[in-house]
């Protein structure tokens, strides 16, 4: 007889893989590190093969468990879907859901349209800061949900995707060529703004930051208007906007993963519907950019 896999240590499985640790993984699935690794072992004693190979303190996975993420990540969705569909119960009350500005104009519309038609008595109350003010919220317990953007493993997130950042100016102006290059970026707070400075620093281009912002649209306008160079997510990209290259002498950037992270102290039925739906949205905005 076949054996079934079970569910929740699969949930655990694909958190250790985005965290690339038991520890983080063990916080994202609300478990204690023990608890996980017995999973693991359990799931490796199911599937006859090991799934991670030990690197230093990281868990990496093997050619085997890169070969089980993708089925894993497509069962626990499809069993998310299952059991929303055949619930007699219909979802209530408020939900609070944090998400940068850099990606509300993008994301929201879809997120938002989505979630209502699926749960009409729930109330989706959203707030939009950047990531590190919103971890700062989940942490006060002012809201349920984050969609954060983390180029650093700093915080266990469940990673849903991943963009490349990219070096952006005016397609109309040769703001770029200026000797000591004009900068419209974040806050000082703001990880893209570090790593920028530290990029520029490293090939030794001369740089000013004119203008800074926690504002994606103010960022984006400075941009346009052919006053500055900054640093955009691909999903950030404007039309007028023109992606700068290393060989114009600006060196690659790491990509940005995209994650959430939930509140440990709140109900989690609330933000398990929205978590589902975020992901779907974001496949479906996935699908219809590589269809055009």
């Amino acid at each position: 007889m076949t054996t079934l896999l079970d569910i929740d240590q699969l949930r655990s499985f694909i958190a250790i893989a985005e965290t690339g640790s038991f520890t983080k993984a063990a916080e994202v699935v609300n478990k204690t590190q023990s608890a996980v690794s017995m999973q693991m072992k359990r799931l490796e004693e199911r599937l006859a093969r090991p799934v991670f190979a030990r690197d230093g303190r990281a868990s990496k996975l093997t050619e085997d468990g890169q070969r089980l993420l993708d089925y894993a990540r497509r069962i626990v969705k499809l069993n998310v879907e299952t059991i929303a569909a055949f619930s007699d119960a219909e979802l209530s009350g408020r939900v609070r859901l944090g998400v940068p500005d850099d990606y509300a104009d993008r994301y929201l519309p879809e997120i938002m349209a989505r979630f209502s038609r699926a749960y009409p008595g729930v109330e989706l109350s959203v707030i939009c800061e950047p990531s590190v003010d919103l971890l700062e919220r989940i942490d006060a317990n002012e809201i349920d949900l984050a969609i954060v953007t983390n180029c650093e493993t700093k915080r266990a997130a469940e990673t849903f995707r991943r963009e490349r950042l990219l070096w952006v100016t005016s397609a109309r102006h040769s703001t770029h060529t200026e000797e000591r290059l004009p900068l419209a970026l974040g806050r000082p707070t703001c990880s893209w703004r570090r790593i920028a400075v530290e990029k520029l620093e490293s090939v030794r281009r001369p740089y000013r930051v004119i203008y800074s912002s926690s504002s994606a649209g103010a960022v984006a306008a400075a941009v346009l208007a052919g006053l500055s160079v900054s640093v955009l997510p691909e999903s950030g990209l404007r039309p007028g906007m023109r992606v700068l290259t290393a060989a114009e002498g600006f060196p690659e950037l790491p990509s940005c993963r995209i994650g959430l992270v939930r509140n440990a102290h709140e109900s989690k039925s609330l933000a398990d519907a929205l978590a589902e739906h975020i992901v779907s949205s974001l496949d479906n905005l996935s699908e219809a950019q590589a269809a055009e």
